[in-house]
């Protein structure tokens, strides 16, 4: 399934990503200019925590309930919405397969409630979230185990090319770590330019970048917004990013067009194109 997936949480980090606005303190955590720090590593962050009703859970479509909890031990109720959304939430499994972006929903007591589809293995789960009171945005992360026989894949080549269904997506621009750079994802439909993508939380692609090791998770911009006057609804979707370090990342567009969300998967490596193979020339 790749229809419910990843958004960016780029853009909640634009100042961020943007170069000079990286000194917000702690937003060095969403990836500022020259200095990218990758978030999500740690539960707790600055006295919020993610607490899980439970961090074992079972493979198959699975509830999945959890709180955010601030300085004070308390579930936290009042959050800065980004994107049009409260709290975003990412999974994907250690090896990088099953990424799923979701929005889950909250009561009034704080105790978020969501569905995601698990394979056996170890997974990564991450909240994005700007508590009311707090100074920005922050990614808290944490280590669930799904239960089952785990059949690890293998990482999937750097191609700067994604397919999914009808659709190719290709990746140009290199990842550069610590040092903002422009990646352009075209987005093409059985071999034609697709011109009328649709705004998906407030911007036409939502890209999250990890990186292999670790998961470290890194915020990227989108350029522009839908109804700015400048950005074109495809084929192209601009994006400004930072690798935290030199090393292999794994990007997911997600994009909507006629009513459907996809995901795009790339695996890109620092300071060699992410443009398509044949852009390549070997560095040995």
């Amino acid at each position: 399934m790749t229809n419910h997936t990843g958004h960016d949480h780029a853009s909640h980090t634009a100042h961020a990503a943007h170069g000079g606005h990286g000194g917000h303190g702690n937003h060095a955590a969403h990836g500022g200019h020259g200095g990218a720090q990758p978030g999500g590593l740690a539960v707790s962050q600055d006295g919020y925590t993610l607490e899980l009703d439970s961090t074992v859970l079972g493979a198959g479509v699975q509830p999945v309930s959890f709180r955010v909890t601030g300085p004070d031990g308390r579930a936290v109720t009042e959050y800065v919405a980004e994107h049009e959304k409260e709290l975003h939430f990412i999974a994907v499994r250690r090896d990088t397969a099953g990424f799923q972006h979701v929005h889950p929903v909250r009561d009034e007591h704080g105790t978020w409630s969501v569905e995601l589809a698990l394979e056996p293995g170890d997974w990564r789960f991450f909240t994005d979230v700007h508590p009311v009171g707090h100074d920005g945005t922050m990614t808290l992360g944490i280590d669930v185990a799904v239960a089952g026989p785990y059949d690890p894949r293998p990482l999937p080549e750097a191609t700067g090319v994604a397919r999914i269904g009808a659709y190719t997506v290709t990746l140009d621009g290199t990842l550069l770590p610590g040092e903002t750079s422009q990646l352009t994802l075209t987005v093409s439909k059985d071999g034609h330019p697709v011109t009328d993508l649709q705004p998906y939380l407030a911007a036409y692609g939502h890209l999250v970048a990890l990186r292999v090791g670790d998961l470290g998770y890194l915020h990227v911009h989108p350029e522009g917004a839908p109804g700015d006057g400048t950005t074109a609804p495809g084929p192209e979707i601009a994006f400004m990013a930072a690798a935290p370090s030199a090393g292999t990342y794994r990007l997911y567009l997600d994009f909507q067009h006629e009513g459907v969300v996809r995901t795009a998967e790339f695996t890109v490596r620092t300071g060699e194109g992410a443009a398509p193979a044949g852009h390549h020339h070997a560095h040995h």
